[in-house]
C-alpha cells in the first residue's frame, strides 16, 4: 500500500473516550444545497452537500470536486462491526486521493455541535487526524447511525468528533455495496487491518449536478 493511501486511511483511526451526549439537531434540506454525484465503478452515489451549515468543511469537499481532484480517486477502506478495531463499533466507507497528488490545505473542525450534522445513515463526514487536519482528501459515509462520531462521541480522544457536512440522497445501495466488498488488502497499521480494499472501487468522475429542492 502506498504511504499517501496509508496515511489517509488511519485519518480515519479512533481511541475510545468516556464522554458527554451527542448534539440533538440535524440539518433541514433547506433549499440551494450543491448537489455532488460521484460516477464510481459500481454505480453513482449523489450527495447534497450542506454549505451553509458546515462551510469550511462543505467549501474543501467542493474545491476537490470542482478541481478535477477525485478524477480517479476512489473508495478503498470499509469499517463494519466484522472488522472494526476500535470501540464503539461503527460502519462507515472511506474515500479521497488514492495518489500522491499534493492535496489543498486542510479546514477548521467543524463540530456537529457547531453545525448540528449529526453522523446519521448516509451522512458524509471528513476524515482527520489532530484537530483542524481534516480537508476533502479524505472523507467518509456512514452506513448506519452512527453518534459515536459526533461531537461528544466516544471514538475520538479528544470527543470532538468529525466534520459533517453532507449526505446521500441517491445511491444508498451503491455506497452499501461499496461497503460489502472483500476487504483483503495490505495495511502498514494493525488498526486498519482487515479493512483495506485490495481493489479500491475507483471514482471515475466528481461534479456538482445541481441544486437540491426543498422538503415536502
Amino acid at each position: 500500500m502506498n504511504t499517501f493511501l496509508w496515511k489517509v486511511a488511519c485519518l480515519l483511526a479512533f481511541v475510545p473516550l468516556t464522554a458527554p451526549a451527542c448534539a440533538t439537531a440535524g440539518p433541514s434540506g433547506e433549499t440551494g444545497n450543491p448537489v455532488v454525484k460521484l460516477v464510481t465503478e459500481l454505480g453513482d452515489i449523489t450527495l447534497e452537500i450542506y454549505e451553509s451549515r458546515a462551510r469550511q468543511s462543505a467549501g474543501s469537499f467542493l474545491q476537490y470536486v470542482d478541481g478535477d481532484f477525485y478524477q480517479n480517486a476512489g473508495f478503498y477502506r470499509v469499517v463494519s462491526p466484522e472488522n472494526d478495531n476500535g470501540q464503539p463499533i461503527i460502519s462507515v466507507i472511506q474515500g479521497g486521493l488514492l495518489t500522491d497528488v499534493e492535496p489543498l490545505s486542510p479546514v477548521p473542525l467543524e463540530t456537529t455541535k457547531m453545525t448540528g450534522i449529526l453522523h446519521q445513515d448516509g451522512v458524509i463526514s471528513l476524515a482527520r487526524g489532530a484537530p483542524g487536519s481534516g480537508s476533502g482528501a479524505a472523507f467518509f459515509i456512514c452506513i448506519g447511525a452512527q453518534p459515536s462520531l459526533d461531537f461528544g462521541g466516544q471514538r475520538n480522544a479528544d470527543g470532538l468528533g468529525f466534520a459533517a457536512f453532507g449526505k446521500v440522497i441517491e445511491g444508498m445501495d451503491i455506497v452499501r455495496k461499496i461497503h460489502g466488498q472483500n476487504a483483503d488488502g495490505p495495511s502498514d497499521s494493525p488498526y486498519t487491518e482487515g479493512q483495506m480494499l485490495a481493489k479500491p472501487v475507483r471514482i471515475l468522475e466528481a461534479y456538482r449536478q445541481g441544486r437540491s429542492e426543498p422538503l415536502k
